[in-house]
């Protein structure tokens, strides 16, 4: 049985990702993908013959939560998938609340998205098994949802934030470079450990995820 699927996402790059990660499977359509919320819910309007969406969370106009809420009230057949590089208490128990029927991470390699989408659409519930202790955890004790970011530790270098920072008002690298009097090279490297080390794949992401953490 051919299987439709949308994918929601701001990051092409990212998108290209996970429809390279379903092209190994034949009855898995993708039959279009926005670029936010806004973009998905018009896309919607057009044609609504869907199974499955794959949900960013992070994403301008119209995040991914706040997204499946109205999917799930428009269109109740249509299974969602949360993927997304976030695992943080908040983040999980918002999107179950809105209606999420599973929640995978971005690093999920091919084989385990395909079973999760399958399990999803036969009535489970995709998720990966740190996300599912998570999950257990919140509904033994939501008020434990005090966002576990504030535990979470993660250390960057004065140099690493400096270059965060520069990165959080919009200017290029070069730019960067000229302000801190490094080359190029040196800033995109530092931007490299830095997506490493706050486990993230953009620019929108690190910023976010930084400012949750008070980084910047």
């Amino acid at each position: 049985m051919n299987r439709k699927l949308a994918i929601v996402d701001d990051n092409s790059f990212l998108i290209n990702a996970v429809k390279e990660k379903l092209s190994f499977f034949e009855n898995i359509a993708v039959r279009f993908t926005a670029c936010d919320g806004s973009d998905l819910l018009k896309k919607l309007e057009d044609n609504h013959n869907i199974d499955l969406i794959l949900m960013d969370i992070e994403m301008p106009v119209l995040d991914g939560i706040e997204t499946t809420a109205v999917v799930k009230q428009k269109y109740p057949h249509i299974k969602i998938i949360m993927l997304t590089v976030f695992d943080n208490d908040e983040n999980i128990f918002n999107a179950i609340k809105a209606g999420a029927d599973g929640y995978l991470l971005k690093d999920v390699n091919p084989d385990d998205l395909h079973n999760g989408i399958e399990e999803t659409l036969n009535g489970g519930a995709a998720m990966n098994p740190s996300i599912a202790l998570k999950t257990l955890k919140l509904l033994r004790d939501p008020s434990s949802v005090k966002n576990q970011e504030d535990k979470e530790q993660i250390a960057l270098s004065k140099r690493e934030i400096e270059v965060l920072e520069q990165l959080s008002t919009g200017l290029s690298y070069t730019a960067i470079a000229d302000n801190l009097i490094l080359s190029p090279s040196t800033v995109r490297k530092h931007i490299e450990n830095i997506y490493k080390k706050l486990q993230v794949h953009s620019k929108i992401e690190a910023v976010q995820k930084a400012r949750n953490h008070n980084l910047i």
